[in-house]
């Protein structure tokens, strides 16, 4: 969690992520790429990277851009950034294109993003592209709901299917687990259409973390409706401090989750969610 990339819309929800990531950034000596998209007709894009416009008129878009800096002027006040480098970007690209190609550009490690909650994840970014960067991004995505004053994740939930594909990501999960001295909690959701019993469910997921040197986990076996209501159930009855999940790219998040899963457990989830594509 070297270097942690922010997109902003400059909302509360916004700040919340921000401040989550300086928190990490302070704790592991990293830096925070703080990233606001303008999503403008491609005339105006032209405009700002062009010649002298007629009639001493301002661009539109120079205007955005400008304005943007000048809240970005705003942020950098904040008293949980100091002593942090913080690299301020806007960007013309679309927005989930515009996060690809920053992440890449800068070798970022983890985004942090907010979001409104179940009232429309959309609602920071047009479209589908939040949904874009959840399901597909190859860099883990932590999102935000709320503030934290102290983000310390004691109980971290990684709800998988627990088949072979996913153990990439639990690599990932283990090493963020032994950055915050964090019990794992394996979940295994069993739903009435996908019944599994539990000594096969416990063998599964032994078989899945074998080869993996962490001991502070404890397994699962969790009965509900449907895949998303176990998740949330059973992090609710234990207080998690996050939930992690698999995603596995276009096609949803693996296996057992079907269609829209990650976004909609994401949206009403009321703590932190991270994701990892397989």
């Amino acid at each position: 969690m070297k270097k942690i990339l922010v997109p902003t819309d400059f909302s509360i929800q916004a700040e919340y992520a921000l401040e989550i990531a300086a928190q990490l950034a302070k704790k592991h000596h990293g830096e925070i790429y703080l990233l606001h998209m303008l999503e403008l007709p491609i005339n105006q894009i032209q405009e700002v990277g062009g010649g002298p416009v007629g009639g001493g008129e301002l661009p539109e878009a120079m205007y955005f851009m400008k304005l943007a800096h000048s809240k970005f002027e705003d942020i950098l006040k904040a008293y949980y950034l100091k002593d942090i480098p913080v690299h301020e970007t806007v960007n013309f690209h679309q927005t989930f294109e515009g996060i690809k190609e920053t992440c890449k550009e800068h070798d970022i490690d983890l985004i942090v993003m907010g979001s409104h909650g179940a009232s429309g994840f959309k609602e920071m970014f047009i479209g589908s592209n939040t949904e874009k960067v959840v399901r597909t991004s190859d860099i883990p995505v932590l999102v935000i709901k709320n503030k934290h004053s102290s983000f310390a994740v004691n109980d971290f939930v990684f709800a998988s299917d627990f088949k072979n594909d996913n153990k990439e990501t639990y690599k990932q999960a283990v090493d963020l687990a032994r950055a915050f001295h964090s019990k794992i909690h394996l979940l295994f959701v069993n739903t009435a259409n996908r019944f599994t019993t539990t000594p096969k469910a416990e063998k599964r997921i032994l078989k899945f973390i074998e080869g993996f040197d962490y001991s502070n986990y404890v397994i699962n076996i969790f009965n509900d409706e449907s895949v998303e209501k176990g998740i949330l159930n059973f992090s609710h009855s234990i207080d998690a401090d996050l939930i992690g999940i698999s995603t596995h790219g276009r096609q949803g998040i693996a296996h057992f989750f079907n269609g829209s899963i990650s976004e909609d457990l994401v949206n009403h989830a009321k703590r932190p969610v991270i994701t990892f594509k397989i």
